[in-house]
């Protein structure tokens, strides 16, 4: 029985260490991307149009405002305590990120 008990873990630690592949590689800049999605929509692209899409925008437009946001130079509800929790360099690769992304089709 120890020995079933010690092979089953063993072969459970090697399917553990083994990556998936269901699930593709997650960069950090997708990961914090993620935070937006709820509010801006997946990838940046807002549906309704309540609230401004960010797929497309300049990078340096979408780390100006996440800077200002972030400083209290341009006032929110919501975005000036998200920003205040970013590092200049998540800011950037938000930035950078939702830059890259295609705008929906209109």
């Amino acid at each position: 029985m120890k020995l079933f008990a010690l092979g089953l873990l063993a072969v459970m630690n090697v399917a553990a260490a083994q990556p998936s592949a269901i699930s593709p590689t997650i960069s950090p800049a997708m990961r914090l991307a993620a935070t937006c999605a709820a509010c801006h929509g997946t990838a940046g692209r807002t549906q309704g149009g309540t609230l401004p899409a960010l797929a497309g925008q300049s990078r340096q437009a979408l780390a100006a405002s996440l800077r200002d946001f972030k400083s209290g130079k341009r006032a929110s509800t919501i975005m000036a305590q998200i920003a205040k929790g970013y590092t200049d360099e998540q800011i950037e690769l938000l930035a950078a990120y939702f830059a890259a992304q295609k705008p929906e089709a209109q």
